[in-house]
């Protein structure tokens, strides 16, 4: 029996408008999405505020390395859905400062000049879908509940994205605080690695998703693990402000749940000024629509309806096709899950995504690879991309998917996502065009990130250590 009715407490807010909106659309009026409460509208535009979503005052001053980096010569596909053209980009520390012909010489006499003829730049990568701090295979027990080595792990899988061109990564479920310790460290240039964006842990329903049979680390209100069960619209609520006392830029949410709780815990993140996505299937996915949700994991069934409610609510998509292949190349299926009862088939993800894009749906790229399969890169996320073809996408549509497409979903497009004066300068070169060829994306020269060089002639680049000087007695001075 589908249960309808409000929670006797904690329905709030929330419910009220819940009710009004299904008021309004069984009236036969089509509306939008609510959104989340922009806390944008209250900064003064001159006020400096963190490069993530969460938007919270900074001190003023400056951002990344000092001086000018020139990109000569190259290649430019911006993002913005135009054409390659022939360009010079100056960066000024950790932004692009302006987008040059090619014949200009219009920089400072003291930047520092890379000559890239003959390469594209493009903007970064943006992987939408992933699990920084999860075991592999061959994880010892003594380590995989471990957060030292959830750490190590999440600084190993860093490198790979970085490798394959991709700046930004989007943690959507990850062990205690460690993608939040990675995330800091990174900000801060200690370690290299794509700015990260997390969620902190998965929060679902007892026993729900990331929660069943042989999964570990999830418990009532669990401070660490990588799963935060709950129970009942407060105990939902309670575990999104878990997550943003942590310092979450966004929530994840996993099926199984009651309206009422996927309600409570959408409300209480966007009242937070926090995106919601959701990892869930069938009729779960609808209730998730209707309480407000921003976006939608995975290329799991959902009805017609669903899809269509989905496009009039402005509702995102993250399809991560990638590892369904790899689950029935490998295994021949998903076992062993509650939360996956359902037929479905390499065949039938793609289909589902033909119809969102059908539907107008907005969709962004994520790999979602779990154990070991972050070594497949970079052809897991090049893989991924080409079903975005298969599905309907042009070539340059799949790029601006992976880059302009994907901040937006971020909710970061004012700062990522392409190549426009005023942006970070997260920018990658390649030798080739892979706005004609993906497989060109493998053919990496370098990568910028925040203004950093963190990568060039395709390995990562570690600057040396500046020596502090010692201490000098009082006597000595």
């Amino acid at each position: 029996m589908v249960r309808t009715g409000l929670a006797a407490s904690g329905a709030g807010r929330g419910a009220l408008r819940c009710l009004l909106m299904v008021a309004t659309l069984n009236a036969g009026v089509c509306i939008a999405q609510e959104r989340l409460h922009d806390r944008k509208q209250w900064l003064d535009p001159a006020t400096s505020v963190s490069d993530d979503p969460r938007r919270i005052p900074a001190a003023p001053g400056p951002r990344g390395p000092d001086g000018w980096l020139v990109l000569k010569g190259g290649r430019v596909f911006d993002g913005t859905g135009a054409a390659a053209f022939d360009a010079t980009v100056v960066i000024e520390r950790n932004r692009i400062s302006a987008i040059l012909p090619p014949t200009s010489t219009q920089w400072p006499g003291q930047a520092r000049v890379l000559d890239v003829s003959g390469k594209t730049l493009m903007p970064g990568l943006i992987d939408l879908h992933t699990h920084l701090s999860y075991g592999e295979p061959e994880t010892p027990s003594e380590e995989a509940d471990d957060d030292a080595a959830a750490a190590l792990r999440g600084v190993e899988r860093l490198r790979y994205y970085l490798e394959s061109g991709v700046t930004t990564v989007r943690d959507v479920g990850g062990q205690g605080a460690v993608p939040f310790r990675l995330k800091r460290w990174v900000a801060q240039n200690r370690i290299a690695g794509p700015r990260i964006f997390a969620a902190g842990q998965i929060i679902t329903g007892t026993g729900g998703h990331s929660a069943e049979g042989s999964w570990r680390l999830a418990c009532h209100g669990a401070s660490n693990g990588r799963t935060r069960e709950a129970s009942g619209a407060e105990d939902w609520r309670e575990a999104v402000r878990e997550q943003f006392k942590r310092g979450a830029d966004l929530i994840k949410l996993a099926s199984h749940y009651s309206r009422d709780e996927v309600r409570a815990a959408v409300d209480e993140a966007h009242t937070l000024g926090l995106k919601v996505t959701v990892d869930a299937e069938t009729f779960y996915i609808q209730w998730a629509v209707e309480a407000g949700v921003d976006s939608v994991e995975h290329p799991l069934p959902r009805t017609p309806e669903t899809i269509r409610l989905m496009a009039d609510r402005h509702v995102d998509a993250v399809p991560t096709l990638v590892p369904y292949i790899y689950i029935f190349d490998l295994d021949g299926g998903y076992y062993d899950s509650t939360s996956r009862r359902f037929s479905f088939s390499k065949a039938a993800n793609l289909e589902l995504v033909r119809n969102m894009k059908r539907a107008g749906i907005r969709m962004g790229v994520g790999t979602d690879l779990v154990t070991d399969w972050f070594r497949y890169l970079p052809q897991a996320y090049v893989t991924e991309l080409h079903q975005f073809v298969a599905a309907g996408y042009s070539v340059p549509q799949a790029l601006v998917a992976a880059t302009r497409t994907s901040a937006q979903i971020l909710g970061m497009d004012d700062k990522l996502g392409t190549l426009q004066p005023g942006k970070l300068a997260d920018v990658i070169a390649l030798d080739g065009r892979p706005d004609v060829q993906l497989d060109d994306l493998k053919k990496l020269s370098l990568v910028i990130r925040d203004g950093y060089l963190v990568l060039q002639d395709g390995r990562v680049r570690i600057p040396p250590h500046m020596p502090k000087p010692e201490p000098v007695a009082a006597d000595e001075r």
